[in-house]
């Protein structure tokens, strides 16, 4: 089988939305990742931290979902990373009320020796100096790097970014961060002035509103699955990632073609990550409910139009 390694954050969460509010659940996008990708028939490993306070019973929820988590620093009397975060009426704004990188803070990643050779390697929102470090253990050459990352890095890590990103086959990223990164208010000229930087592909996450996929002058549009309930959508742009990810690493085949399905693997995981708070969703998920949501995907997007 094809191996996957990821590279992120596995944490804490506290979350309020206007249909409730956790107490510290499971989160981190490397969970999210792992927990997405789990459903492509390949090895994946995660690459992270986390504290003693920990619970076993979240280490052995991605055992038993065949992640390899060798990976995983346990820090003896650290903290794990927490965050808190408070979603408005939309869904799609939020306030950060709590971030405590904890152990994240001195976090040095450490790629296992079976994963150096990973054929595909997602590197989730994490310092771009982690990122880098990530890359330069590889032994050999991964046939795709995506990267996550956000507007965060951007404001404080940009020449570091800048760095990553030139090393990368794929960026994901948000509208308002595709516009903050090129400088661009045109999504179609931001892809553009992006893939100057470096990656040949370009994927724009417009949450809702679905996902764009940029490959020098094609273009691609994948929308979202209209749902009923979206009560947290913590994860889902990870979830995403994890199902793109998973989706090449198991079918070997990187062109823009095979990314166009990637893009709707990955938007059908992260349209039931939404329905429930946390991960909660993807740990009861089955490989028969995401089959039958593919459909729904396919009837959505698929119409014979006469010229």
């Amino acid at each position: 089988m094809n191996k996957l390694l990821i590279v992120g954050t596995v944490a804490f969460d506290a979350i309020e939305t206007p249909f409730g509010k956790t107490d510290k659940i499971l989160g981190g996008a490397a969970t999210y990742i792992g927990l997405s990708a789990s459903f492509f028939n390949l090895q994946s490993a995660i690459v992270s931290v986390v504290g003693d306070d920990f619970p076993q019973e979240h280490l052995d929820l991605l055992t038993s979902r065949n992640i390899d988590i060798s990976g995983i620093e346990i820090v003896k009397g650290g903290k794990t990373f927490f965050w808190s975060g408070l979603y408005h009426n939309d869904l799609n704004s939020r306030d950060t009320l709590v971030t405590e990188l904890n152990v994240l803070a001195d976090f040095q990643p450490k790629v296992p020796q079976n994963y150096k050779d990973a054929d595909v390697v997602m590197l989730g929102n994490l310092h771009p100096l982690v990122q880098s470090s990530v890359l330069d253990q590889m032994e050999k050459k991964p046939k795709l790097v995506v990267l996550d990352t956000m507007n965060f890095w951007m404001d404080c890590a940009l020449p570091e970014l800048l760095e990553v990103i030139k090393r990368v086959d794929v960026i994901t990223i948000n509208d308002e961060e595709a516009r903050q990164l090129s400088g661009e208010y045109s999504l179609v000229k931001a892809a553009n002035k992006i893939q100057e930087l470096g990656p040949k592909y370009v994927v724009i996450k417009k949450g809702e509103h679905g996902a764009l996929l940029f490959h020098n002058r094609e273009v691609f549009f994948a929308p979202a699955l209209p749902l009923e309930d979206v009560f947290d959508p913590t994860g889902a742009g990870d979830t995403f990632a994890g199902g793109f990810s998973g989706f090449i690493a198991q079918s070997e085949n990187i062109s823009f073609g095979n990314m166009k399905n990637a893009i709707i693997y990955g938007s059908n995981l992260a349209s039931f990550c939404v329905e429930k708070f946390g991960t909660e969703r993807m740990q009861t998920l089955s490989k028969a409910e995401v089959a039958i949501r593919l459909q729904q995907f396919k009837s959505l997007t698929q119409f014979d139009i006469e010229i």
